[in-house]
């Protein structure tokens, strides 16, 4: 997994490429930790995701609470991770746009 952020004028956008599992959830949570602080929309770019398990699942309903009313959305989903959005109503909780 690959993770890119970038903060431009309180907007974090944070690209993530691969597979994000229960090997490597810790390391994207780690990012968000790190940089979320002061932001005021995050914004989670899946362009290159191939693949999301519950861990990852569980790391995004983190910062959407963290986020609170603040903006939080997921861009650029690909058929995969929209099907697993679908099966699990994530895509009921969280502002999405498909690739």
């Amino acid at each position: 997994m690959k993770i890119k952020s970038t903060n431009q004028n309180d907007v974090l956008t944070i690209a993530v490429e691969g597979r994000i599992d229960s090997t490597n959830a810790s390391e994207l949570e780690e990012v968000i930790n790190k940089e979320i602080r002061g932001c005021e929309v995050l914004v989670f770019d899946f362009e290159k995701l191939e693949y999301i398990s519950s861990a990852g699942l569980r790391i995004l309903l983190g910062a959407k609470k963290f986020m609170g009313n603040k903006s939080m959305k997921v861009i650029n989903i690909n058929s995969v991770v929209n099907e697993v959005f679908e099966i699990t109503g994530f895509s009921y909780l969280l502002d999405t746009e498909d690739d």
